[in-house]
């Protein structure tokens, strides 16, 4: 029989309050709030709390706090990404972000989903699908990224988005719901 985290990882059906699960939201919750008090100039306690609460990134990580996530655990970093103030990812499922990609403030990435029968969100289940992000991306300020997601590597995603669906490489996306306006080259936009 599977655990509750099994299920959630797996992406099926899982009681949220499960109190494994919930002493794992604690602990990150601990972490991301001792994260957001430490200043710039603490770079060690700050890399030693981002190693503690993102243990799967790379190196190069920058990350403006304040930063809230749910585990901590599931996020996959690539080297050298950037996060700008106040960026939240709901990581019930895996979220894995390629190397050099930026994010701007307030961007926000969900996997967690919810069933649409009330009685069974009552009961306190939900569910997770990953998101997957590529190398070189950039996501504007305030874009939030659904459960489920895959933007290509070297896409703009615009200020404000809502991607909704998957994006190829090589594009730039805006919009609610995010749509492709043009495609880019490896030296620029595409006239």
């Amino acid at each position: 029989m599977k655990t509750e985290k099994e299920k959630m990882l797996a992406g099926e059906l899982y009681n949220a309050r499960d109190p494994q699960l919930v002493a794992e939201r604690r602990r990150a919750s601990r972490l991301f709030q001792e994260l957001n008090h430490t200043s710039a100039d603490e770079p060690a306690e700050r890399a030693r709390l981002l190693q503690e609460l993102i243990p799967h990134a790379e190196t190069g990580l920058e990350l403006n706090s304040p930063f809230y996530c749910d585990y901590g655990t599931n996020i996959r970093l690539g080297d050298n990404v950037f996060f700008n103030f106040n960026c939240t990812i709901l990581d019930v499922a895996r979220v894995t972000v390629g190397s050099r990609t930026l994010f701007g403030p307030n961007v926000q990435i969900y996997t967690a989903t919810h069933p649409l029968d009330y009685q069974t969100r009552a009961a306190g289940l939900e569910a997770g699908k990953p998101v997957f992000i590529g190398d070189d991306v950039w996501i504007g300020g305030d874009a939030v990224i659904l459960p489920g997601v895959t933007i290509g590597s070297r896409t703009v995603i615009g200020a404000g988005s809502v991607v909704t669906k998957n994006l190829p490489d090589d594009v730039v996306a805006a919009g609610n719901p995010c749509r492709v306006i043009r495609k880019l080259s490896a030296t620029g936009p595409v006239a």
